[in-house]
C-alpha cells in the first residue's frame, strides 16, 4: 500500500483552507464544499468538516482540544537555512510558534508551528 493522503477533520473549513493555502502555500481547488484537497508533494492533505464527517458516518467522535499532540504533518526542506526562513515566515503570517529551529543530535534541523486548530506542523531538513 502507498499513503495517498493525510486527513484532518476540522471545525472551521474556511479558516483552515485559508491557512494551508495562503500561509503554508499548498495548492487547492476548494470551492466551499465539505471537503478540501491540497497538493503536498507526493501526498495530498485533505480536510473534511467535522459535522459533515459525523453526518456522513452517522457517528460522533472525540477531538483534541488545544494543541494536538497525537500527530504531526512534517514538511521537508532542502537546507538548514530554509528551515529557519520558513519557520520565521510561517510565524510572521500567523502560525503559532511551538518550537524554534534547532539542530538535533541525529542531524536534522527541525522546528514546529501549529495551525489555527492546534495541529502541529514540523518544518525540518536533513541537509546542511
Amino acid at each position: 500500500m502507498k499513503i495517498d493522503a493525510v486527513g484532518l477533520f476540522v471545525n472551521n473549513m474556511e479558516r483552515m483552507v485559508a491557512f494551508y493555502r495562503d500561509v503554508v502555500g499548498l495548492k487547492t481547488n476548494w470551492n466551499g464544499d465539505a471537503d478540501a484537497a491540497f497538493e503536498a508533494g507526493g501526498c495530498r492533505l485533505i480536510m473534511y468538516g467535522r459535522r459533515d464527517f459525523e453526518n456522513m458516518t452517522a457517528q460522533t467522535y472525540g477531538y483534541p482540544k488545544g494543541r494536538n499532540g497525537t500527530m504531526e504533518i512534517a514538511f521537508a526542506l532542502p537546507s538548514y537555512g530554509a528551515v529557519d526562513a520558513e519557520y520565521e515566515r510561517l510565524v510572521s503570517l500567523g502560525a503559532a510558534a511551538v518550537f524554534p529551529p534547532a539542530t538535533m543530535p541525529w542531524g536534522q534541523r527541525t522546528s514546529y508551528v501549529a495551525d489555527p486548530e492546534g495541529n502541529l506542523l514540523e518544518i525540518g531538513s536533513f541537509g546542511g
